[in-house]
């Protein structure tokens, strides 16, 4: 079910995680849920695709989410990003309408947010798979251990990073990182639900000022 090819620069934290035997029950799970017919999203060559389309070396800011979106033909494995060709979601629209009153960028129809990732931008979700239809439905079925690892890695490995934390699990997630020497940003989620309460944070321009000051190259968001 899921492709555990990743970029080589992930290799020696994530590797050791595959061996563990709250992954291999993760694998068990996922593998009944699917021989029971139902339909698990991403499709299993994307579960992983933050870590292939991110090297270790090149992350400089991490986006934590909640979980893949469980819709038809969305979720690709970067948080918050879609398919090419498929409608932008109401939580990516409102991201964008963030970075419009942020940094005056114009929204783009297109979803994917490939390019944000090719730069160094983690797209990580909390959980890493859902069930269609079924919005946190995975969750507790192991995928919170492996992201805590991810987080625990980057957090003690790099310097000067930028996490920002969307919701409530994202914001779970900050608990351990380490302030005094990565920026951490945090707000609501850009949901339909919470968005008033994700209004307003500059988050972005918040991340290119903290990286430009450590002599970073900021995100072309």
């Amino acid at each position: 079910m899921i492709n555990l090819e990743l970029n080589a620069s992930w290799n020696k934290y994530l590797l050791p995680e595959f061996k563990k035997e709250y992954f291999k029950d993760l694998q068990k799970f996922l593998k009944i849920e699917l021989e029971q017919g139902k339909i698990i999203y991403p499709q299993g060559c994307d579960i992983l695709n933050a870590f292939k389309s991110a090297s270790f070396k090149k992350v400089k800011v991490v986006i934590i989410g909640q979980d893949p979106y469980h819709g038809e033909g969305q979720a690709h494995g970067l948080s918050f990003s879609v398919t090419k060709g498929t409608k932008v979601p109401p939580s990516l629209k409102n991201i964008y309408k963030e970075l419009k009153t942020d940094l005056n960028i114009e929204p783009t129809e297109n979803g994917n947010l490939q390019y944000w990732a090719d730069q160094g931008v983690l797209l990580l979700n909390s959980v890493l798979t859902v069930e269609k239809g079924l919005p946190a439905s995975h969750r507790k079925k192991g995928w919170e251990v492996f992201t805590d690892k991810v987080i625990q890695v980057l957090n003690d490995e790099k310097e000067h990073l930028v996490f920002i934390l969307w919701g409530n699990d994202a914001k779970k997630k900050g608990e351990k990182i380490d302030r005094s020497k990565h920026l951490v940003l945090e707000s609501a989620h850009p949901s339909p639900f919470s968005v008033k309460k994700f209004y307003g944070g500059k988050h972005f321009s918040k991340t290119n000022k903290f990286l430009l000051k450590n002599k970073i190259k900021p995100i072309n968001w």
